[in-house]
């Protein structure tokens, strides 16, 4: 136990002062006691009770007293706080599909409102970080706990090009990773099991996506490589099954939603798949990501309950004394 005001257990002075006060007192009722039995008035048997109990009420007077000079001094101990501790990476889809207006006002625009839904719900202790992926990916905000920062970048996001998801994987493992991660052009399945990424079993990725994989590397290849990093993947789907058409350079293009690729992704890495249907979504999802729950020891200020004890204990000392005695002391 540490103290915020040490100099006020100058206080516990008072201490003795009050046990030999007491013990002065004691001695004259004793005196008086024995004066009136000399005169023939022997007490009885109650009174021999009462007096041998009446030491409690004082007792506990004075250990409330203690504890109210350690309240002074604003004590403080070191209590296990537990908390969520981990980190989350949001990887958007920005290819030209995501400017579909499937779901209002665009794509893109609604899984931005959705996720920026998301940051505001996460513990402080948990950091966010930011990946755009079209037919490349890009890391635009590392994690961090820093809320301001995250949506910052989440309305930076614009659309282009076409959609590698498994870009967009790759480079949201390598922001969990916080180092360079090389990944192979055109990489096989024994290239990706050289891939050292390391172990991260407290983070996960939330991938935002239609899911219209037109780009390799193969996406099933590196979600495989995130489940061996112990990271699970939460694809969201941005967008309608029915889908619809999109105008692009002066081509019509179709473009629905791709939930079966994202389904697997998911199945991959022991995540879960939802549908963006509207902003809370995201929210909802928060719910079901193993994020490690950690107790570290943090120094609090527990003045109120040696407080709280001091005064329940001068409480119990006063009732007793007046049930007893018809008096305080």
């Amino acid at each position: 136990m540490t103290f915020m005001w040490p100099q006020m257990l100058v206080f516990g002075i008072v201490l003795p002062l009050a046990i030999l006060g007491y013990v002065r007192l004691s001695k004259r009722r004793s005196a008086r006691v024995a004066a009136l039995a000399a005169r023939g008035f022997a007490p009885t048997s109650a009174a021999r009770a009462r007096s041998r109990a009446r030491h409690i009420p004082a007792a506990l007077f004075i250990a409330a007293l203690a504890i109210m000079v350690i309240a002074l001094a604003r004590p403080q101990m070191s209590v296990g706080l537990p908390h969520r501790e981990g980190v989350v990476v949001l990887a958007f889809d920005v290819s030209n599909s995501m400017q579909a207006t499937d779901l209002q006002p665009t794509r893109l625009d609604a899984a931005k409102s959705a996720a920026k839904a998301f940051v505001d719900a996460q513990p402080s202790t948990i950091k966010i970080g930011l990946v755009a992926f079209n037919n490349g990916a890009l890391i635009t905000q590392q994690p961090t706990t820093d809320r301001a920062d995250a949506k910052a970048a989440i309305d930076r996001l614009k659309t282009a090009g076409a959609t590698s998801l498994g870009h967009g994987i790759f480079a949201a493992l390598t922001a969990i990773a916080g180092k360079p991660i090389a990944l192979p052009d055109d990489p096989s399945l024994e290239d990706l099991d050289n891939v050292d990424i390391g172990y991260y079993g407290s983070a996960a990725i939330v991938l935002l996506s239609d899911g219209e994989n037109t780009a390799g590397p193969d996406a099933t290849a590196i979600a495989q490589l995130a489940s061996t990093a112990g990271v699970h993947i939460y694809p969201i789907g941005v967008g309608s099954a029915d889908g619809t058409v999109l105008s692009i350079d002066g081509f019509n293009v179709a473009t629905a939603l791709d939930e079966q690729t994202l389904t697997k992704i998911a199945s991959v890495t022991n995540g879960s798949y939802h549908n963006a249907t509207d902003s809370a979504t995201l929210t909802q999802i928060y719910k079901n990501l193993d994020l490690r729950t950690v107790i570290d020891p943090e120094q609090t200020e527990v003045t109120a309950l040696f407080a709280g004890i001091g005064i329940l204990l001068l409480i119990i000392g006063g009732i007793l004394s007046m049930l007893w005695f018809g008096r305080l002391i």
